[in-house]
This record gives C-alpha cells, sequence and structure tokens, in this order.
C-alpha cells in the first residue's frame, strides 16, 4: 500500500542522509528530489496515487528535513548535491532508475536542477526525468561583473553567518506555519503542515526549523539558453516537463528579466519536441501536493509507457 512509508538513513562522512520509501522495494526505482528549503514530505500526497508497482524514494538534500547538515565551515555547493543524489543510488544498490523532482532551480536556488544535471552527468543511470515545475537551469549572468558579484555575495553571506552563530529561533506551531506559509505563497495550510512535520524539530521552547541557514547561500551553476538546449539532447531518455498555469514559469506572468525563461520554453516546444514532453496544468508552483490528482495520472502514464527513444 503506498499511503504506508518507511525510513532510512543512509550514512556520510559528516553524517547521514535521510529518505523516506513507499512501495515494493524490489519495484522499478523512482528518485525524488524536493525543492528549494523543502523537504521530502513534498512528495507524501503524490505517492500515493503513482503506480504501485514502483518503489519511490524521497530524500532530504543534506541540510533539508531530516539530513546532516553539513561540517561547520562548508558551503553548500550545487556539484554537492549531485554527490548527495550519486550516494543515495549507491546505497540503494541502484544501477538505473527514474528521477522526479519539483520546484525551479534559477528564480529560486532551488534543488531540482540536480535532476537534470545528474542526467548529464550519469547518462547510463537515469531511464526517465520527470520535472514538477521546473526547466532545470538557471540562467546565467549578463555579463563578467554580474557573475563577479553573485561569486562574491555567496561568500560574503556565509562568512556573516558564521560570524552571528544564531540560536535557531523557536516558533508556535501557529506562527511556524504562519512563516512558511508567508515565505510560499503558493502553499495551501494543509500542505505548509505536511511539510513542516519534517521541516521542523519540536523543543521546549516551541518548533525550530531543521533546515541549515547556509543553504541559502550556496554557490550555484549556470547556462546560456544554447547550453542547456545541448545539455538536455544529451539526455539519453524520456522527459516529462509539468507546469502548472498559476505557478512560476508561465511566460505571461514573467517580467523582462526572464526572457531565459521563455527562450529555453520555447526550445522545448521546438527544437527538442521530440525529445521532451511538456504539459500545462490547471494549480500553483506546489500542484503536486495541494491538488495531486492533476498530475498524478500524467505522471503515472508516462512511467508506465516504454520508452520509444532510442539511446544516444
Amino acid at each position: 500500500i503506498l499511503g504506508m512509508f518507511s525510513e532510512l538513513k543512509f550514512p556520510v562522512p559528516w553524517g547521514h542522509v535521510a529518505v523516506k520509501a513507499w512501495g515494493p522495494s524490489e519495484g522499478h526505482p523512482v528518485l525524488c528530489l524536493h525543492g528549494w528549503l523543502d523537504n521530502a514530505n513534498t512528495f507524501d500526497k503524490l505517492i500515493p496515487l503513482l503506480p504501485r508497482d514502483c518503489y519511490y524514494v524521497a530524500m532530504d538534500f543534506s541540510g533539508h528535513g531530516l539530513s546532516s547538515h553539513r561540517p561547520a565551515g562548508s558551503p553548500y555547493h550545487f556539484l554537492d548535491y549531485v554527490s548527495d543524489v550519486r550516494r543515495v543510488a549507491a546505497a540503494l544498490q541502484w544501477r538505473r532508475f527514474t528521477l522526479m523532482g519539483h520546484s525551479m532551480a534559477f528564480l529560486f536556488l532551488s534543488y531540482c536542477f540536480m535532476s537534470p544535471q545528474f542526467c548529464f552527468l550519469y547518462p547510463e543511470m537515469v531511464d526517465k526525468l520527470i520535472l514538477l515545475e521546473n526547466l532545470g537551469f538557471l540562467l546565467a549572468p549578463e555579463d563578467t561583473e554580474a557573475w563577479l558579484k553573485s561569486k562574491r555575495m555567496v561568500i560574503d553571506r556565509l562568512l556573516s553567518l558564521e560570524a552571528k552563530q544564531q540560536t535557531p529561533k523557536a516558533h508556535s506551531p501557529e506562527a511556524a506555519l504562519q512563516r512558511l506559509l508567508e515565505a510560499n505563497r503558493h502553499l495551501t495550510a494543509e500542505g505548509g503542515a505536511i511539510l513542516l512535520q519534517r521541516g521542523a524539530t519540536e523543543t521546549p521552547a516551541g518548533l525550530v526549523f531543521n533546515r541549515d541557514m547556509r543553504v541559502r547561500t550556496q554557490s550555484r551553476e549556470s547556462f546560456t539558453v544554447e547550453q542547456c538546449v545541448k545539455l538536455l539532447q544529451k539526455i539519453q531518455d524520456r522527459v516529462l516537463i509539468i507546469i502548472a498555469k498559476d505557478g512560476l514559469l508561465v511566460p505571461h506572468k514573467l517580467d523582462s528579466r526572464n526572457h531565459f525563461v521563455k527562450g529555453l520554453r520555447e526550445a522545448f516546444e521546438s527544437t527538442l519536441k521530440e525529445h521532451i514532453q511538456l504539459v500545462e496544468v490547471p494549480g500553483s508552483h506546489f500542484v503536486h501536493l495541494n491538488e495531486p490528482e492533476m498530475v498524478s495520472g500524467i505522471i503515472s502514464n508516462f512511467l508506465t509507457a516504454q520508452n520509444a527513444r532510442p539511446r544516444l
């Protein structure tokens, strides 16, 4: 029964990576990756609606949910998250699996950029890629000065956080939920409560968020539209991208700075249309958590369909 899940922890040099698992362990493997400052619970409402013959593992990235924070003095780099995925796959002894990830990478620094980047680095390990409200790339700065400024900001923010060394603030359950909802206007109260179950720890003083504040300072990788297209063409198997009509990737809702999104979507809908299935559904950025029925059928069909595309 997919409503039942198990909790697992895999050791890493700085502690452990925590995961939730649903379904039969001998089933087709699907690794699920959450978005920025979220955790594995983001898939709680969706996975019970998906095919029952798959084994779904949703991991907490380092510094999120129930996973260990990286050691003191260590920044969070995107490539380190790719290694998190590789470590979990190795611990599970998975040689080939499906990747499913939520959220945009280039506007909110979320980690589903890890999904396509892992595919580029380990194409032989991924049979299908599912991106929820995510086009998979970070916008490259338009000039060298902007690039330098972004890198300097990462270092300065990290050093500032280390200098403050503030004790995590405790909140009442109501205040913690309100804080989460204010930061994520696309979340419902029910969805926020689900994320809080894994995203905060109860203490005598109240709820304390589990996330490591250093994740806000991570160093990013960025690409031009042309580079994105070339990289996407390297993915050996099928890709499903689901965009919510009231989400964060609808072209007419984007400001002029996000011409990158429009250009990338045009590439998906023209040059890459034979490689990538792009679907729009009703709902918001957290449609998979708020209204999972909107996407569960599409994802189920994609998971069960046979790969027709020849390997490159």
